[in-house]
């Protein structure tokens, strides 16, 4: 077989991956949607002008999302991907009600540790690796990233007009009926992998998964790669929005061509390191970009034009990591541990989101806002030095 045609997705690969892209678009579509508004919008609650809390309200998601990873991953490899993202989907849905009776940001805080109960993140993509060859997986992969990413921009563009039209509570009823279309995709639309190609062997366990260097390497990227997220985000609309004159309505003038840009650059360099195999170098460049785009807003917090260009840097290596990131995991360990292993990966991202989200807006509240840029260029560091020690070893 050529290296052309083993690069190449078969039918069933691709309608199971764009399926599961689709799926977990609309789920993100759900949680995004919150992200660029919730910090002006909040003010219409109780306690909506304190930074701490819209950062533990934007972190509550995360925090109970990082416990369930791991049990979540777990189940899905003994009682099937379908079965834990319908029951996952499910919290998710119930979360989203009772934000949307929400009287304050505690009870938001409330509903979103609820939704992050449903952690399915773990199952969708351990569903995708089981789908998919080891050759072709990045560019299946690829296809969730591409598709998180498109969910983003449409949640930039739509969400500062939904907040407008229907309110802060109409935009939580938006989320959950997102989350219950996401119920009847995983029930009706994605194709089922056939069981005997999920390899399950139950005498594996936990410590085969944390004993190795390659996951922690990966971990410790994706936990950074959120946590500057949701860091960021509790300072950048009301700064884009005092820079700009613009009125949280007309943020997606800005958050729009910044995603699509970045979308459409992704995609040929994912192609090119999935060709070249040049993962732990581009993992250590994306990383040095989002460092330099760390400190390019700390001028940007004085100019519209720099906060963009910096905004738009980052996102174009966010998009790349979304993207390389599972796709190392899942050929990083045993195909018997991909959920598990995938379950670890995206606990140590949902801590990424609670922590960034916690402490972004403790460190704005106390430090000011530069100080959330300084942090991120020093977790960045981090990361990017870990990449210099730790090999990447893709199991084939």
């Amino acid at each position: 077989m050529s290296t052309t045609t083993k690069l190449k997705l078969t039918p069933l690969e691709r309608k199971t991956s764009a399926s599961l892209a689709l799926l977990f678009a609309v789920r993100m579509l759900g949680l995004f949607l919150l992200t660029p508004v919730f910090a002006d919008a909040a003010k219409s609650l109780i306690d909506g002008d304190n930074p701490l809390m819209i950062g533990i309200a934007i972190g509550a998601y995360g925090l109970t999302q990082s416990l369930m990873q791991i049990p979540m991953g777990f189940l899905s490899d003994r009682f099937g991907r379908r079965a834990v993202v319908i029951f996952g989907m499910l919290l998710f849905v119930i979360g989203g009600i009772i934000c949307a009776f929400a009287p304050s940001v505690t009870w938001v805080a409330v509903g979103r540790g609820i939704q992050g109960f449903g952690a399915v993140s773990a199952a969708i993509t351990a569903w995708i690796a089981d789908a998919t060859r080891p050759e072709v997986r990045s560019r299946a992969m690829a296809m969730v990233g591409a598709s998180i990413g498109l969910s983003f921009a449409v949640s930039m563009a739509v969400s500062p007009l939904l907040v407008e039209w229907i309110n802060l509570s109409g935009l939580f009823w938006t989320i959950s009926v997102l989350g219950f279309l996401c119920l009847l995709l995983a029930v009706w639309v994605v194709p089922v992998v056939p069981q005997d190609q999920l390899a399950i062997n139950r005498s594996l366990t936990m410590v085969d998964v944390l004993a190795s260097k390659s996951l922690w390497l990966l971990n410790l990227t994706v936990f950074s790669l959120h946590f500057i997220l949701m860091a960021i985000f509790v300072v950048l609309p009301p700064a884009l929005m005092a820079l700009g004159d613009l009125s949280i309505g007309q943020l997606w003038r800005v958050y729009l061509p910044v995603i699509v840009v970045a979308l459409v650059l992704m995609v040929p360099a994912v192609i090119l390191v999935e060709k070249k195999r040049i993962h732990r170098e581009t993992i250590g460049l994306t990383l040095i970009v989002i460092m330099m785009s760390m400190g390019m807003m700390i001028p940007g917090m004085y100019s519209f034009a720099m906060l963009v260009l910096a905004l738009l840097l980052y996102f174009i290596a966010f998009n790349i990591l979304e993207a390389l990131l599972p796709s190392a995991v899942s050929r990083s360990c045993p195909p018997e541990q991909k959920g598990l292993a995938l379950g670890v990966f995206n606990m140590t991202q949902a801590l990424g989101v609670a922590c960034g989200g916690f402490l972004g807006g403790l460190v704005a509240a106390k430090l000011g806002n530069i100080s959330v840029f300084i942090m991120a260029m020093l977790l960045c560091a981090i990361s990017y030095l870990a990449t210099r020690r730790v090999q990447l070893n893709f199991v084939q």
